[in-house]
């Protein structure tokens, strides 16, 4: 598996570890997270970014190995608008004249910092990400949610805005995964650890096991 490769299997041209094609500065993207689409994926920034104007310094970051589905949307700060004031019309992006805007109304812009989705995220399709937001490793966001706050790691949300679901795994084995980091190892390591990655039979003494633990540094 060569993460320099947009398609990683020829035979699939609508999977693509889109981190080859993104070119943006404050758009960072992990190592071999895939994007579906039935699109060009040289669009992804056009088509699934949007509001996201460099002067006001906000970044995507997505983590390593996770899967987005079609039609995502990453809205960044730029979609806020000062309710604040008496008019909510965006004349600090519109308007080409730094004589009628200054510093002060550039700075009482709403801005929620960084979006950052961490690491093994499933996203589903036609999911819309509000500004700011923060998705905790190995969370799974259903298809078509608008989601609106943080996702802690491990949880399954779902919904407009998104709701809990459950969460995948129990606190002391979420604490253990997220301790082992396993997304960080080296490539081979991951491949040859594969019986316990894909295994939906999740137990400590295995995840624990000397092999395993001596991998993580836990």
């Amino acid at each position: 598996m060569n993460k320099d490769e947009l398609f990683p299997n020829k035979s699939l041209k609508n999977i693509c570890f889109i981190k080859n094609v993104v070119n943006g500065k404050n758009v960072i993207v992990g190592d071999y997270t895939y994007y579906n689409t039935t699109k060009d994926p040289h669009d992804f920034e056009k088509d699934c970014i949007t509001y996201h104007y460099e002067f006001l310094k906000d970044k995507l970051i997505i983590g390593k190995f996770c899967s987005l589905g079609e039609n995502i949307k990453f809205l960044m700060n730029a979609a806020n608008h000062n309710f604040n004031a008496i008019s909510t019309y965006p004349f600090t992006a519109i308007l080409n004249d730094s004589n009628k805007i200054n510093t002060k109304h550039l700075n009482e812009l709403p801005n929620k910092g960084d979006t950052v989705i961490g690491n093994d995220v499933w996203i589903g399709e036609n999911v819309t990400i509000l500004p700011g937001v923060h998705i905790g490793d190995g969370a799974i966001i259903g298809a078509n949610s608008v989601v609106s706050k943080n996702v802690k790691p491990y949880t399954v949300v779902a919904g407009n805005p998104i709701k809990e679901i459950r969460k995948r795994f129990t606190d002391e084995q979420i604490e253990v995964l997220e301790k082992i980091k396993w997304w960080d190892w080296d490539i081979d390591k991951i491949l040859n650890n594969l019986d316990v990655i894909l295994s939906s039979d999740i137990k400590l003494d295995v995840i624990l096991s000397s092999d395993i633990k001596k991998l993580a540094k836990i």
